[in-house]
């Protein structure tokens, strides 16, 4: 190991451990474990601290959210499966995707404007509005719908460009792996859907 890849570990190595269990976390969820719950949690705690020390308010604020929607996730999922065997994927309604989404941008307004006037918190708008959106992306996982993998996509491109901008470079490669976890999650629970529905017409 060269003198500068070590100093750079010891500057990011917390970064690098919190960048870890997230991917881990994202995988899981693509298999659909209720394992991927416990270590939500685990994660966010970990990227609040990091988030915090780079000044991404919201962010760090939508860690915290994510560990009480972990919470909920876990019980939900963790219902369904003692009622049907197995985490099932849901197909909600359209009426209730679009009142999600327009709580979501309700959201990222009123959080973008507090933190731009109330903070001096680095891109406001930008990190606010990924808040948002990242709020619905995990209701709906913790929901089991299908639309949070979609979802997920356009949010972790946008994160990328986010956090390549704040020089968390290894964060910002991060998510570009979780844009192709999501697209995997995608895939995976669209066949276990299509699955669902064949097994419901046979009976």
């Amino acid at each position: 190991m060269t003198p500068a890849v070590g100093l750079w570990l010891g500057e990011h190595w917390f970064e690098l451990v919190a960048a870890a269990i997230s991917a881990l976390d994202v995988w899981l969820a693509t298999r659909r474990s209720m394992i991927s719950w416990p270590v939500t949690i685990l994660a966010s705690l970990l990227y609040g601290e990091q988030f915090r020390e780079s000044r991404l308010y919201s962010d760090m604020l939508l860690q915290g959210i994510f560990v009480l929607f972990a919470i909920y996730g876990w019980w939900h999922w963790a219902r369904g499966v003692r009622a049907e065997g197995m985490v099932r994927v849901e197909r909600p309604r359209t009426v209730e995707l679009l009142r999600d989404a327009a709580l979501g941008v309700a959201a990222s307004v009123a959080l973008g404007w507090w933190m731009r006037g109330h903070t001096d918190a680095s891109l406001p708008w930008l990190d606010a509005a990924l808040t948002g959106a990242s709020l619905v992306g995990t209701w709906w996982g913790a929901r089991k719908y299908l639309a949070n993998w979609w979802l997920w996509i356009v949010v972790d491109v946008i994160y990328v460009g986010e956090y390549l901008y704040k020089h968390l470079i290894l964060t910002g490669g991060l998510y570009a792996v979780f844009v192709l976890l999501a697209m995997l999650g995608l895939r995976d629970w669209r066949r276990a859907q299509r699955r669902q529905e064949a097994t419901a017409l046979a009976a």
